[in-house]
Order: structure tokens, then C-alpha cells, then sequence
């Protein structure tokens, strides 16, 4: 007769309970295992639910099902609010409050990137765009000037909602971007342009890409 086992189970309700250094480890897996079912499953309830993969089957059916759907509809999440200012080590850091008048030396730095995606670089990006604040007048605030100070190791520990904010904010003004200007694209080009789907995908999210 096996031994009866109490399992204490901690459910993401949202992306506010993530960290990004635990996102990375996850997709990580998640692309390993892409081509296994089962193996993302447990990818995904070792990761954001800290259930070691031999304790899967151990577990009843309805409750395995219950959290997996939970799982999957957290990791369906198609858009996430940007969030203008974060509290890190009790240090508030504010978004780039106007993209048109960045400082040159953050513009060419976040060139260096290609992809908008969150992956082992993404932190990076954060770096750049979040920033000390340093003043601040009912809704409105400044952050110090750009200096390339590298705080990226800061963001690994922020978690996903942040992270997911940002990431869509970039994709939003990318794509009306491109529907402002496709009139005066060729239609070849048209067509090889990158969509949300595919850049989702690449970040790791909308986990039924990997199961259908």
C-alpha cells in the first residue's frame, strides 16, 4: 500500500505572482519539450506551481485537470496593461515617460536588440527603458538620465506583469506602426512581416501553439 502524500499546491492566479528569472527557466523547458505534451505539463506545474514532476501522477485527476486548465489559460494571456512606474529593492523606477525624446545613447543601445521577445535578453531592455525616478508632479514624474548603468540583474526578479506590460506596449505600437504605413508597402513585404502570434510564440506564450 503507497504512502499517502500532502501536497500543498500554490496556484498563479496571475502573472503578478512570476518572476521573470522564473519565466525564463519555464520557457526554457517549454522548448526542450515542445514536441512532448506531457513533458510541458510538467514544465509548466514544476515551474509556476513547484510540483516535482514524480509527484504528477501521484495526484487526482479532477485536481490535475483543474490546475493544468488554470495553467493554460494563464499562459494564453494576450495583452497586459503597461506599467509606468515599479517599486525594485524599495527603489521606484519609471517607464522612458516620452519615447520621442529618448536620449541617443538608450536609442542605440536598445538597437543592438532585433527582436522585440522576452528571452535571456529581455532584462536588458528593461534596463534601458526603466529608470530611477527623480521627480514627480501629481501623475507625471521624470527618471535620471540614461548612463548605460547595467541594473539588469535587478529585473530578473520582477515579476511577469511588468514584464508582459512592457513587452506589449512595444508589440501595440509596432503593429499600428505598420498599419499606418502598409499603404505604401509592397504587398510581397506585406506578407513576410512578423504578426502577434509569431512574436508571441517566440516569448513563450499561447501554450496551445505547442500542444496542437
Amino acid at each position: 500500500m503507497s504512502k499517502k502524500i500532502n501536497l500543498e499546491i500554490n496556484v498563479p492566479k496571475n502573472w503578478s505572482a512570476v518572476t521573470l528569472r522564473k519565466y525564463l527557466e519555464l520557457i526554457k523547458d517549454m522548448e526542450v519539450y515542445k514536441d512532448t505534451p506531457e513533458a510541458i505539463d510538467a514544465a509548466l506545474f514544476h515551474h509556476l506551481c513547484g510540483v516535482q514532476p514524480n509527484y504528477l501522477s501521484k495526484l487526482d485527476i479532477s485536481i490535475y485537470t483543474d490546475i493544468k486548465e488554470k495553467l493554460y489559460k494563464l499562459m494564453a494571456v494576450d495583452d497586459l496593461p503597461l506599467k509606468n512606474k515599479v517599486l525594485i529593492d524599495g527603489v521606484e523606477f519609471g517607464f522612458e515617460p516620452n519615447l520621442g525624446e529618448m536620449e541617443y545613447g538608450a536609442y542605440l543601445d536598445l538597437q543592438v536588440f532585433k527582436e522585440v521577445r522576452i528571452d535571456e535578453n529581455w532584462c536588458k531592455i528593461m534596463n534601458i527603458l526603466y529608470r530611477k525616478v527623480t521627480n514627480k508632479i501629481g501623475g507625471l514624474y521624470e527618471i535620471e538620465t540614461y548612463s548605460a548603468k547595467d541594473n539588469s540583474e535587478k529585473f530578473l526578479d520582477v515579476t511577469m506583469d511588468v514584464h508582459f506590460g512592457a513587452m506589449f506596449f512595444f508589440l501595440h505600437t509596432y503593429l499600428d506602426l505598420l498599419k499606418d504605413t502598409q499603404n505604401s508597402l509592397k504587398k510581397e513585404l506585406l506578407v513576410s512581416l512578423p504578426n502577434m502570434k509569431s512574436i508571441l510564440q517566440k516569448s513563450g506564450l499561447g501554450i496551445p501553439l505547442f500542444t496542437n
